[in-house]
């Protein structure tokens, strides 16, 4: 028996986000009515709790957010309820687990036409426009007849079911990379999605991956996950140490995920020469740097990532499912929802967590 109403975190404003009650979402005949297992907290979650001019807008830029909404993207859930088209079209029936990319295309943009759905003009994610794409961190969430929805095997559990679009966000930055065997990569951030990035580009089979951070828990747990050397910049000269490693040249590939200024600086000092840099980062500040390193004097490739291309969840759903990555150490928390102001404040830390999933 499905209730009239649930409980949700819904964002208003900056720094006012809320945890209460709401309708459980109505459905039409193209929709799917999902009962959430949980959802994921992203750096983008918390950056647009703490008021984010990328989510709010500022004097150059609209708002992208539209509160009220509820919140979350990195949700999994069981099929509760579908209309007769979705279920047609979708392929999917009650009590299956299924996944919708986190974006809606609008199929009409040139982006969705030239078959580039993650870069739609219009660009809906789930967690972000309120009554179009309300998220995950509720009990129930309507996928939206427009959705790419993905089923999930029941066998990837609660962790690897809220870990799809983290990785699906991971394989496509790798890809994106373009690691050849002969590359030393290096990884800037061993946030949850670092830390995702980092076993892909492994299954790549480059030279050396390298995994950067300043907090010990999780360069111990990128090491676990198969880092062939940790290098903790509060510590070490990264850069420095880079190029020793490589004789003075610097790595081939720099993945740069923490949305840091000084990563961003960094990686732009230790790439080699025609080096690659994959900027993934979410930022809060602007990131002054020096144009004539990549042109003048390095002639670098500059290569951004965004979301999961078409190629992300196919990739993590198989990997997942397959064991192919670790999900299981990489999620370290399950938190109740109502709980989530204490969650999120873990997760902008980081010092004690890496991927903190909410459940209902």
């Amino acid at each position: 028996m499905i209730p009239k109403t649930m409980k949700a975190l819904i964002a208003y404003a900056p720094m006012d986000f809320r945890y209460e009650d709401c309708p459980v979402p109505e459905i039409s005949e193209d929709d799917i009515l999902i009962k959430s297992f949980g959802c994921g907290i992203c750096a983008g979650d918390t950056k647009s709790w703490r008021g984010a001019s990328m989510f709010w807008g500022d004097e150059t830029h609209p708002a992208w957010l539209k509160a009220p909404v509820r919140c979350g993207h990195e949700f999994c859930g069981e099929v509760v309820m579908i209309g007769d088209r979705a279920a047609e079209n979708f392929g999917l029936t009650l009590g299956d687990w299924c996944v919708p990319e986190q974006a809606i295309p609008c199929g009409k943009c040139r982006y969705c036409l030239d078959g580039e759905r993650w870069l739609c003009e219009v660009h809906n994610l789930y967690g972000f426009q309120g009554g179009i794409t309300d998220g995950g961190m509720a009990e129930y969430v309507k996928i939206d007849g427009r959705s790419i929805v993905h089923k999930v095997p029941k066998s990837v559990g609660v962790k690897g079911g809220c870990m799809i679009e983290p990785v699906s966000c991971a394989a496509h930055t790798v890809e994106r990379a373009g690691i050849t065997l002969r590359d030393v990569v290096v990884i800037g951030g061993m946030g949850p999605i670092g830390l995702m990035k980092m076993q892909l580009a492994k299954l790549k089979n480059p030279k050396m991956v390298i995994a950067i951070d300043g907090k010990p828990n999780r360069l111990a747990l990128a090491e676990k996950l198969g880092a062939d050397l940790v290098i903790d910049y509060t510590k070490e000269d990264c850069v420095a140490k880079v190029k020793e490693l490589t004789g003075g040249y610097g790595c081939d590939v720099y993945i740069e995920n923490s949305g840091s200024p000084q990563s961003v600086l960094n990686g732009l000092e230790m790439l080699k020469k025609h080096g690659r840099m994959v900027e993934f980062g979410v930022f809060l500040e602007k990131t002054p740097v020096d144009w004539s390193i990549i042109g003048d004097k390095k002639e670098l490739t500059i290569l951004g990532s965004h979301i999961s291309g078409t190629e992300g969840y196919d990739i993590a759903i198989d990997a997942i499912a397959n064991k192919k990555v670790n999900v299981e150490d990489v999620v370290t928390h399950l938190i109740p929802l109502k709980d989530w102001q204490s969650a999120y404040e873990m997760a902008e830390r980081g010092d004690e967590s890496a991927k903190i999933v909410l459940v209902p």
